[in-house]
């Protein structure tokens, strides 16, 4: 049976207690990580958020009912410990923070006794995810996880303190909005007194933070949640947090320096890394033309080259009916990767089909110089050379060719770069590269739905050398929008407001909207325009993905508490679940049983 407190205070967490300690009274409160029973000697390790120690019951120094009571201690028992430290008596243990000492008790506690857990509570568990989402309290116990929170914790609280110091006001914007169509599906909530209507779940406070900027706040942040019911995939979640802000009477750069300076000082403090400031910057056609990405990986190199020039004559039908049809013929340079054996070959083939290509061309140049190749029997010597030459190729590489429209190009060879780089072991987790992404096109066409889409949102400003192909060359314009990219991944991104009524109401006649639909749906912020409002810009960053990546995690799930699954439903507590026909009833809503 479990006993109570009685007035017991822990002086110290298991980890906090070092040799400094040695001959003070202690107490400790924590779960029994192990026992190991000796026969008249026990040693029980108790385990905290901070770390583990030993405590050791032994006859002659520990009473009998005292021994008696440690040698029935099982795994994930909640217990108390008053004793003293000592040095220890056996092996010092390296690999323990508090390997050098050991408590000698004279009470003990237990708090609550525990059924055997259906997985072991220890460091980088091999027990399915599944199991572990579903008794995820018994998972955040584990070390490395609670690492990981420790880690979030610390890394929200510098942010706060670093944006207040900026001048930074943190307010919070509503949870339940109104739907707004563009873009990812929204959360919709009905409403119980507005029978038949329903608020939505923020997907971003994109329009409230734009508010605040009207309302003289001048600088907002908050660490925001966001909810978008999207399509399913691995690593993204229904759910999730953003650091998000908005400045006023600012441009691109003012964004980019305050920014810099946050990540420099998260990454100082949380990791203990420098981040060397200014970071780079890159132009969105830039990154797509070497990396074939807008997010791309500069940790390694194998940049794309365009050969669309040196093999325009070329009799080989791929390239010629690529370069007709006004797409490019591109490569990426796989170094010391020539004697790759061709099932491995065949095995990037079909990687690159998954990504749209028809197929992939590759070269092969041996270490004595031999080519072999998918196509040299359409190549003449020369045009072999000079392919070889413009993709800088020595004995020993592999070149691979991609040959279609630009966005199919970019997207195969960005991917298998990414793919390549992971089989040559060239991606790094200790090293940490950022990039600014910046004049990102403003608009994208959309083949399903026939129309020009916003690339980030309708309230971005379009570069000011730009505004004149708006009605003449949609696609040609620029935005001033800007993402941050670390090791491959876009963990934020923003751009300037449109701050301008004139420009606004254009931006919605070019995607499509009529003005009564641009009132319909964003109303209340046109409205708010016409009281003066200040140029200003922003950004978000998704905190899950930066502590993912500053953690060296596998999955955004590692760090956030209690994450869904890929479906987007929760293990543990069976969420989402159907309700009763009451509550369906005061909502004046009727669930349709799906058809079979």
């Amino acid at each position: 049976m479990a006993e109570l407190m009685k007035g017991l205070k822990r002086t110290h967490r298991c980890a906090e207690i070092t040799a400094a300690n040695v001959g003070e009274t202690v107490t400790i409160m924590g779960w029994v990580q192990k026992n190991r029973n000796k026969g008249g000697l026990v040693f029980v390790d108790v385990r905290d958020r901070s770390g583990i120690i030993q405590v050791v019951f032994e006859e002659g120094k520990s009473e009998e009912a005292l021994l008696e009571k440690a040698a029935r201690l099982r795994a994930e028992y909640v217990v108390a410990v008053v004793g003293m430290v000592e040095k220890r008596s056996g092996a010092v243990n390296e690999n323990l923070a508090t390997g050098e000492i050991e408590i000698i008790p004279q009470t003990l506690r237990i708090l609550a006794e525990s059924e055997t857990p259906p997985f072991p509570v220890e460091e980088n568990s091999k027990t399915k995810e599944e199991i572990r989402l579903k008794y995820r309290y018994l998972d955040l116990r584990r070390p490395d996880m609670q690492r990981n929170l420790m880690m979030r914790s610390k890394a929200a609280t510098l942010i706060r303190r670093f944006l207040a110091a900026e001048g930074f006001l943190e307010i919070e914007t509503p949870v339940l909005i109104g739907s707004t169509p563009e873009g990812a599906r929204d959360y919709l909530v009905p409403s119980r007194i507005h029978q038949g209507h329903f608020y939505a779940l923020p997907q971003s406070p994109q329009l409230f933070k734009q508010l605040l900027m009207c309302s003289g706040c001048d600088r907002y942040f908050q660490l925001a949640k966001c909810f978008r019911d999207e399509d399913l995939r691995a690593d993204r979640q229904p759910e999730f947090t953003q650091i998000d802000m908005e400045l006023s009477f600012v441009d691109v750069d003012d964004v980019i320096d305050v920014n810099e300076r946050l990540l420099k000082e998260l990454f100082a403090e949380v990791l203990g890394v420098d981040v060397p400031l200014p970071l780079p910057r890159m132009t969105w056609q830039e990154a797509m033309d070497r990396y074939g990405s807008d997010k791309p990986d500069i940790r390694f190199g194998m940049e794309l080259t365009d050969v669309t020039e040196v093999v325009k004559n070329s009799e080989f039908a791929v390239f010629k009916g690529a370069i007709e049809n006004g797409g490019t013929v591109r490569g990426i340079n796989a170094k010391g990767q020539g004697a790759m054996p061709r099932k491995k070959i065949d095995k990037l083939v079909s990687f690159a089909k998954d990504y749209g290509a028809k197929g992939l061309a590759y070269m092969a140049v041996q270490e004595d110089g031999t080519v072999k190749s998918s196509f040299a029997k359409f190549m003449t010597e020369e045009e072999t050379e000079k392919l070889i030459e413009a993709m800088g190729a020595e004995n020993g590489d592999l070149l691979l060719f991609a040959a279609d429209k630009n966005k199919v190009v970019w997207a195969v060879l960005g991917a298998l770069r990414l793919e390549l780089a992971k089989q040559m072991g060239l991606l790094d987790k200790d090293e940490y590269k950022f990039l600014w992404v910046t004049e990102f096109p403003l608009l994208e066409w959309s083949e399903e739905e026939s129309r020009f889409m916003a690339m980030h949102h309708p309230f971005t400003m379009p570069m000011e050398e730009d505004l004149a192909y708006i009605d003449s060359d949609p696609g040609r314009v620029r935005a001033k929008a800007y993402d941050i990219v670390l090791n491959g991944n876009e963990i934020g991104g923003g751009s300037v407001r449109i701050f301008d009524p004139d420009i606004q109401n254009k931006m919605f006649e070019v995607l499509g909207f009529t003005p009564e639909q641009a009132k319909e749906q964003f109303g209340f912020l046109l409205t708010a325009f016409k009281y003066g409002v200040p140029p200003h810009a922003g950004l978000a960053y998704g905190l899950d993905r930066i502590i993912m990546l500053m953690a060296k995690a596998d999955s955004i799930r590692d760090v956030i508490a209690f994450p869904k699954i890929k479906d987007a439903s929760d293990l543990m507590t069976e969420a989402p679940t159907a309700v009763d026909a009451k509550q369906l009833e005061e909502l004046g809503l009727e669930i349709t049983p799906e058809k079979e």
